[in-house]
């Protein structure tokens, strides 16, 4: 009797182990599993291509490719129809748009080339030519600073800049610049006076400028 209840430990025993390994196998393929499906490993991700991929320039596959801003100078080439087309050179306007024969204004401020040239050709391809094909170029783009600055000259515009950030890429007022009465001229002409003491207080107080824009920093009289 007493080696029967010894026996029926034993395979109690046996059959408590047998049920722990089992768990014990069975809970690391569970893991292994959640591992793989909800895994971070990028290598786990597949890339996108093609349409769904992010969108580039058309013209140089450029992420970073330069959009046009107000003030820029485009040109437009159109070819590939039977009568000769002029080139077309055109500054966008305060509205962002330049104006082409026969379609009228096309918006161009925050497109690269290859966006306006798609754009433009879809504007005139079939409705007013069968065939064409349309280069879209631009100029480097940079505006101007004179008067009471450190660095006057020529600078190059990279970006969105206003008035006062400009001046401190020329090296700043000098010590006789006049900082309340300093003027924007526009492209066209327009005249916009800063004061740069008050825009440097108030964001709102300080225009944006442009390529093409020329900035003049006038000396104060005393």
């Amino acid at each position: 009797m007493k080696l029967s209840w010894n026996l029926s430990r034993l395979n109690l025993k046996w059959l408590a182990s047998g049920l722990l390994l089992a768990g014990l196998v069975l809970g690391g393929c569970s893991s292994s599993s959640d591992q793989i499906l909800f895994s971070d490993n990028p290598q786990q991700s597949s890339s996108l291509t093609g349409p769904d991929a992010t969108s580039t320039d058309a013209t140089s596959g450029d992420l970073t490719a330069a959009r046009f801003h107000v003030g820029d100078t485009v040109t437009v080439d159109c070819s590939g129809t039977i009568t000769t087309i002029p080139e077309n050179i055109q500054t966008i306007t305060e509205d962002g748009t330049i104006t082409l024969p026969y379609i009228g204004a096309v918006r161009a401020v925050g497109l690269t080339a290859g966006e306006l040239q798609k754009t433009i050709h879809d504007l005139y391809v079939p409705k007013y030519y069968v065939r064409l094909t349309v280069t879209v170029s631009g100029q480097q783009r940079v505006y101007y600073i004179g008067g009471e600055v450190k660095q006057p000259g020529r600078q190059l515009y990279i970006g969105e800049v206003t008035v006062t950030k400009a001046i401190q890429s020329a090296g700043d007022f000098t010590d006789f610049a006049n900082r309340s009465k300093v003027w924007l001229i526009r492209n066209n002409g327009q005249r916009i006076k800063v004061n740069c003491i008050k825009a440097a207080e108030d964001p709102s107080l300080d225009p944006p400028v442009y390529p093409g824009d020329q900035i003049l920093v006038p000396r104060r009289l005393f």
